[in-house]
């Protein structure tokens, strides 16, 4: 425990080394700062990760054609492939024991949409009733489409709220029709989505109403699966890849690809992004963390310094001491008090303004890869107690080198 006397003591010895003592704290305070700083950045970057997977389902598997490269069974390489309603239906029947959201989509880009005097061009897609589970929407207003809307080609729509703020602005957008390419659709939802405004500029109709209102015949453009969960990664990791693997084997024999093509079909496992987003996210805050504790590092030395030279200095108070029967536990307890004293106050001075930095400046960041910086309070705790700890291990040899002191040897010190 601390009595007056001995924060006088330190009071006394910091003030005559008032400029080492100042230089010494703004080393460990910027350490700590910069520390703080780099795993609030680590933060912001695995919100704005984290960001990007929500805008699908979590294990999406999405597949679409392509253009094939390789000859197969005398047909020419170059082939456009083209998805249709079969190849959606036979998937599903095929792997319907192992799928949880199924939908196929058939997509249209620059689409004139009219409301009253408003008018603006946006994209619409035919979908199926899981479609809003794939995309990750949330319904404001209304409902999504359904299997009814599907069974008798209902012309109605569900649009984003960039559409409903365009077109509508204040009104309600419920049983109000808006034209889509000249075709009329009654608005049945509103729905927002995490991938922000450019994902909400788009509205979802019926997938058989949008290929018999605009000729599309049996036509769709990709298809969409999650599987039914699992516990263990790995284990869902396999089921994806295997699922992936025997899906494009399906649809390229069903299309007349190759099996070795890789350019007919194409499909995009998000299961394995998960590995890489995880891996990313350590690799980020193991580089971050060990920057700041080298940085950290580099201001402990300067207390050890300090002190080395502070007990240089003070040789002959330490012989006095020691003559006067001071024992050697008490030494190294007067040096480890004023090691411990510089680098507490200013680490929580460094922890104190980068704390402050991030709260104020944090929102202001506006990006789509880095959200929201900020550092979990048990993190700075321990920051504060690495730094106290490091601050006690920095005294302590030159604590240590003042105990060992004979007082003969020091009161003859010049």
């Amino acid at each position: 425990m601390f009595n007056i006397e001995r924060w006088q003591e330190i009071f006394e010895a910091i003030s005559k080394n008032r400029l080492r003592t100042f230089l010494t704290g703004i080393s460990v305070a910027s350490g700590i700062f910069i520390l703080v700083i780099l795993l609030g950045a680590g933060k912001g970057l695995q919100n704005g990760i984290e960001k990007q997977f929500e805008r699908d389902a979590s294990g999406l598997i999405q597949v679409w054609s392509g253009t094939t490269t390789k000859e197969y069974k005398g047909l020419n390489p170059g082939r456009q492939i083209q998805f249709r309603n079969s190849d959606y239906s036979q998937s599903v029947q095929k792997f319907e024991d192992k799928l949880d959201l199924r939908s196929a989509s058939y997509d249209f880009w620059g689409a004139s949409f009219t409301y009253g005097k408003e008018s603006g061009s946006y994209q619409y897609k035919g979908v199926d009733p899981d479609y809003a589970a794939v995309e990750n929407i949330t319904i404001v207003q209304g409902r999504f489409l359904n299997s009814n809307d599907l069974a008798h080609n209902e012309k109605v729509a569900a649009i984003g709220m960039k559409i409903k703020t365009d077109l509508f602005k204040e009104k309600d957008p419920l049983g109000k029709e808006v034209s889509i390419n000249n075709v009329n659709f009654k608005v049945v939802g509103v729905f927002t989505d995490p991938g922000g405004e450019r994902e909400e500029a788009r509205a979802y109709l019926p997938k058989t109403t949008v290929q018999r209102a605009y000729g599309g015949g049996d036509k769709i453009s990709n298809l969409f699966f999650t599987l039914k969960k699992t516990d263990n990664y790995d284990e869902a990791l396999a089921q994806s890849e295997k699922f992936t693997s025997d899906l494009k084997a399906l649809l390229q024999s069903k299309n007349m690809v190759a099996p070795d093509d890789d350019g007919g079909i194409n499909a995009y496992n998000s299961v394995k992004d998960v590995k890489q987003f995880y891996d990313l996210n350590l690799y980020i805050r193991l580089f971050f963390w060990w920057v700041g504790i080298c940085t950290i590092i580099a201001g402990v030395v300067g207390v050890s310094n300090i002190m080395l030279i502070i007990v240089k200095e003070r040789t002959k108070e330490i012989g006095i001491r020691k003559a006067l029967g001071a024992s050697p536990f008490s030494i190294i307890s007067m040096i480890l008090h004023e090691s411990i004293f510089i680098t507490t106050i200013a680490g929580f001075v460094g922890l104190l303004a980068s704390l402050l930095l991030l709260e104020v400046v944090g929102p202001m960041v506006q990006s789509e890869y880095f959200q929201n910086p900020e550092v979990d309070f048990n993190v700075a705790l321990s920051t504060l107690i690495l730094l106290v700890f490091a601050g006690a291990l920095a005294g302590f040899f030159p604590a240590y080198r003042a105990a060992k002191i004979r007082p003969i040897v020091a009161l003859r010190d010049e």
